[in-house]
């Protein structure tokens, strides 16, 4: 996988495109980036003016790329929460553009998380905003996450745009939120949970969009604080790329994602935000706060993917 623009963009695969980049960085871990002004390191926040909108924008931007830089020889991809941007207003959706670019320039697939879902040309307004290549799509994202709640219709534009475009989708399934089962565990389909009734949905369009790895360009959405449903729709969707969330500061362990790889290491990305990108708040990775902020956050990029290295296949990427 190269890191310029223009190579990285072509109509190929996502599914295979998202394995390679798997493969060549020997683990699945992927770095959410969520913004907290409170949290920020004390050389970033101490120059913000809470008040200024833009005092603050610059420095979620100056935050992220930080992170890009401390983590982009380390993993496959990123995951920018577009709600933290979002909060800000047009001044933070342009830093959230700035942080995607910046990830594009260096290599890093980008997994735009912003959950949308809508229908008929408003979904298709959204999939024309983000799959694709700059000169395709205003925010040259190569994936987007979707909420199919509203209907399967509404996964339709999104697929077609992703298809057309070299882009992929992670659709929620089964989500790490502890209300996740008022709704999607109810059972329907003569006793199929509704989100097992999700994950048929989502097989069927990797089925039709199969790559040479094996995977099609849908991923579920899977989180970590379900492992035995992650084991089930493990098997499920044999040709989808889960997206775990909930691993780390939301109690996830590898044991409990153990379940999301294939017998290569592969079928899935497991992301970690806070227990990252704040890592210099924690005591075991004081001595590198001291010297910078940045170190304690490679540092903890690379304990974590020792963890999965060693409780998961993801060590089997290694050899």
């Amino acid at each position: 996988m190269t890191s310029t623009d223009s190579d990285r963009f072509t109509p190929a695969h996502f599914g295979d495109r998202l394995t390679s980049a798997i493969a060549l960085k020997q683990t699945p871990l992927v770095v959410g980036i969520d913004p907290r002004l409170e949290q920020l390191p004390d050389l970033i926040r101490e120059s913000v003016n809470p008040e200024d909108l833009e005092s603050v924008a610059n420095a979620f931007a100056e935050f992220g790329i930080a992170i890009i830089d401390s983590v982009k020889d380390l993993v496959p991809a990123i995951k920018p929460q577009a709600a933290f941007f979002e909060q800000l207003g047009p001044l933070g959706m342009a830093a959230l553009a700035e942080v995607v670019d910046y990830a594009t320039a260096s290599g890093l697939v980008v997994v735009m998380d912003a959950k949308r879902g809508d229908i008929g040309s408003t979904a298709q307004a959204y999939a024309s905003a983000y799959l694709g290549h700059k000169s395709q799509t205003a925010w040259g994202c190569d994936c987007l996450t979707v909420n199919p709640y509203m209907g399967f219709d509404t996964l339709e534009p999104f697929f077609d745009t992703a298809k057309n475009n070299g882009a992929g989708l992670f659709v929620l399934c089964k989500t790490s939120n502890p209300g996740s089962d008022a709704l999607q565990e109810q059972v329907v389909n003569g006793g199929q949970t509704i989100h097992q009734h999700v994950a048929d949905e989502i097989q069927r369009l990797c089925c039709l969009t199969r790559g040479e790895s094996g995977y099609g360009i849908v991923g579920a959405v899977v989180g970590a604080t379900y492992p035995q449903q992650l084991a089930e729709l493990r098997a499920q969707m044999p040709n989808s790329i889960l997206l775990v969330p909930g691993f780390g500061a939301q109690g996830g362990t590898a044991a409990d994602v153990a379940a999301a790889f294939d017998d290569n290491g592969c079928g899935a990305i497991i992301n970690s935000s806070r227990g990252i990108i704040f890592a210099y708040q924690q005591e075991k990775y004081q001595r590198q706060a001291k010297e910078h902020w940045r170190l304690a956050v490679e540092q903890a990029t690379i304990d974590t993917i020792e963890v999965l290295a060693s409780g998961t296949h993801a060590g089997r990427l290694k050899e």
